[in-house]
């Protein structure tokens, strides 16, 4: 079946910083970020007709920032499914511009989480005033993100074996993809990590533990950002100012707890294999993998709930280095440096969007070698808990 090319992104642009002070807020970095996007796409406002915001961290939702950034679009579409969100809305685009709704997309993100000192993980449902069904059987518990993600961790231990070492291996690729990244390096500096270097298996497992068994080098880190993507018809592609990467396929699911669940078995089950018939390709194909790292966990969930290898042999598949940008099998993982070590302000999805794009125009600062896939998977809510898994896969031109 060939490849469909009905949708391409066309334009991208990542907000350098990672701390903006209280000077900047998330409007302005997503006002910045959409007109260096849609620069980057040789596009200027008048061309958009599409706008995709989750209306996150200002309140205002798609119609004000359809407002603030002076355009009347066709389209509105304000999905937020936590940090998959921007894959969701990518796919959503991507089908209206296939539909004939619309012509050029414009997605936006900008937050500013560390500046605002926001208890992103540690923060949790304890002391919710209202109850509602979500939290009426977590609040009173105490329950915080990052131990709902310690759980999850502690589970795929016990239930597949897997071990400490093997999971250390993620945030080792991650790192050494994040020190050849300026703009990484400099968020690390910026937030006054300890360490600015690459990683060892050692160092991540001797870091200091913040939630069993999660180290803090299996962290995200919580930063200021955003950016801004840029999807449009073919028509339009044809003339933009650089080459277009095509959305072939997507796939999106959703997962609660359940009585007798498996809380290390993501939405991506579902999601994943979607995505792949829809794009005609299998995961031994793809070349980068763009996964959402709040933490490690939540990588070696994607990567084996989407077939990258069987469930249960996630340990195996990431510790032999092949996921640096440089091993010839791969795939190349987070070649920007991910959550983990180059920004994560609370709904790293587009940031996905942003490097796979990268690669497939052989722009990223760990280029892989003539990559031809890309696959963008996020993941909103909290993993072995209610959340999304939005699944892109895009193709060089």
């Amino acid at each position: 079946m060939p490849q469909r090319r009905e949708a391409a992104i066309v334009g991208v642009h990542e907000y350098p910083l990672r701390v903006v002070g209280q000077d900047t807020s998330a409007l302005q970095i997503k006002a910045a970020s959409a007109k260096a996007a849609l620069d980057d796409a040789g596009l200027s406002w008048s061309d958009v007709d599409a706008v995709y915001d989750t209306g996150s961290h200002q309140g205002i939702g798609g119609l004000g920032i359809s407002e603030y950034l002076g355009i009347k679009p066709k389209v509105i579409d304000s999905t937020s499914v936590g940090g998959t969100s921007y894959e969701f809305h990518a796919n959503h685009a991507a089908m209206m511009i296939a539909a004939g709704k619309c012509e050029v997309a414009l997605l936006t993100y900008g937050s500013t989480a560390h500046s605002d000192r926001r208890a992103i993980g540690t923060g949790g449902f304890t002391g919710t005033a209202t109850p509602n069904p979500q939290t009426n059987m977590e609040a009173p518990w105490g329950l915080t993100l990052i131990s709902n993600y310690g759980l999850v961790k502690q589970r795929h231990m016990h239930q597949y074996g897997t071990t400490n070492e093997q999971f250390a291996a993620i945030s080792v690729a991650t790192r050494k993809h994040a020190m050849r990244n300026p703009e990484a390096v400099k968020a690390m500096t910026d937030l006054e990590f300890v360490g600015i270097n690459e990683l060892s298996i050692e160092d991540v497992v001797d870091s200091r533990m913040v939630a069993w068994p999660l180290r803090l080098l299996e962290c995200c880190m919580i930063s200021d950002g955003g950016g801004a993507v840029v999807i449009a018809s073919p028509k339009v592609a044809a003339n933009a100012a650089k080459k277009p990467v095509w959305i072939i396929g997507t796939g999106e699911a959703t997962q609660y707890r359940e009585n007798g669940g498996d809380i290390t078995k993501s939405a991506g089950a579902q999601s994943g294999p979607r995505a792949f018939a829809d794009a005609g390709v299998s995961p031994s194909e793809v070349d980068v993998l763009m996964a959402y790292d709040s933490f490690s966990i939540t990588v070696m969930c994607m990567i084996e709930d989407l077939g990258f290898c069987a469930k249960g042999e996630g340990g195996a598949y990431v510790e032999d280095g092949h996921l640096a940008f440089d091993h010839p099998t791969g795939p190349a993982l987070n070649t920007d440096g991910g959550g983990l070590s180059s920004n994560h302000p609370g709904e790293r999805g587009i940031f996905l969007l942003l490097e796979a794009t990268r690669q497939l125009r052989g722009e990223s600062t760990s280029q892989v070698n003539d990559p031809k896939l890309a696959v963008a998977v996020g993941n909103g809510g909290q993993l072995g808990s209610r959340h999304a898994t939005g699944v892109t896969i895009l193709a060089a031109d």
